[in-house]
Order: structure tokens, then sequence, then C-alpha cells
């Protein structure tokens, strides 16, 4: 005959099997999508600035997104409206530095480092070593130690230095790792 147990693995220490895997049903939302069986756990909106939500699989969500059309009913004048009012304030979308992706031109570069590479006559796609030979180039030849009695060669000598600057501080950010600190 055999005995049925009522012990459970949950007592003492260690715990014998993961936090959150008990034996107990667990429910899963399928997704809305007529006819599928996937699980449905990637929300969707029914409609703009509405709390309800659809629930499809990845799948499904992936062909929503495609036809997803952010200023459905508005008209042409509304939707010019409503983006040039969300690309004013861009706080949201600001720039991670830490991460280093975001930014103009190539993406790898921000805005400030592409006025800079403009002050020191590079292209966008310029290393930190033809960063250092333009530099120094330029810094020579408006030094106002060469140029003594010239306002605009110590302007741009100065204009030289701090792109100089923003550019070093900027590939020293890349190049951090935390081990460094």
């Amino acid at each position: 005959m055999a005995r049925h147990t009522t012990r459970s693995n949950d007592w003492g220490f260690p715990r014998w099997r993961g936090y959150g895997s008990g034996r107990e049903a667990q429910t899963v939302r399928l997704c809305d999508r007529h006819g599928c069986e996937e699980a449905g756990n990637c929300p969707a909106p029914k409609s703009p600035n509405s709390p309800e939500r659809w629930y499809f699989c990845q799948t499904h969500a992936g062909e929503y997104n495609r036809g997803w059309n952010y200023f459905e009913g508005l008209s042409a004048e509304e939707a010019a409206e409503r983006e040039a009012n969300e690309r004013r304030d861009a706080g949201g979308f600001a720039q991670s530095k830490h991460q280093a992706w975001a930014g103009p031109g190539d993406g790898t570069r921000s805005r400030d480092e592409m006025r800079a590479l403009d002050v020191l006559e590079l292209e966008v796609d310029a290393s930190m070593d033809e960063v250092k030979l333009a530099w120094r180039r330029l810094a020579k030849s408006n030094h106002p130690d060469v140029r003594p009695n010239d306002p605009e060669a110590a302007k741009r000598f100065q204009a030289i230095q701090a792109a100089y600057e923003v550019l070093r501080s900027a590939e020293d950010a890349r190049t951090w790792k935390p081990s460094e600190a």
C-alpha cells in the first residue's frame, strides 16, 4: 500500500527547491489574439492614452507593434503639434553617458563632441590618435607665443584647447572601467 506524504520540501534551511517554484497551479494568461494558445505576457494599449491593455504573446506583440500608429485619429496639424511638444522636452530621452549609446551623428558621439571635431577640422569617425595629432598641429600654429599680437589666434587657441578637452574627457568616459575606481 502506497503511503501518501504530506511533508513539504520547504522545511528547514537550505530550501530544497527554488523560491517561487511552488507546487500550486500558476495562472497563465493566454494571448488575446483569437486562436493563439501561447502565454500572453506582453501588454499593449488598446487605444492611445487608455489604461486598458491587450496581452499578446511575443509573436503577436511584434505584429501589433509593426502596425501601431502613435498619431492615429489626429489631424496633420494636431500630430505636428504633439510631435513638437514632445521634442521640445526630451528629458526622458536624454543622453545616457554611462552607457554611451545616445547622441547624434554616427551614434557614438555627442553633439559637443561633433562640434569639437569641427573645431579640430576632423571627420566624424576620427580616432583619438588623429585627434591628438590635429590638436598639436593647430595648437602649435595658433599658440600665443608663436603669434603674440594676434587676438584671433588666441581665441582659436582657446577653442582648440576646449575642443581637445571635450574629446579627451569623452574618450576617458568611454574607456573607463569600474575596476579602475
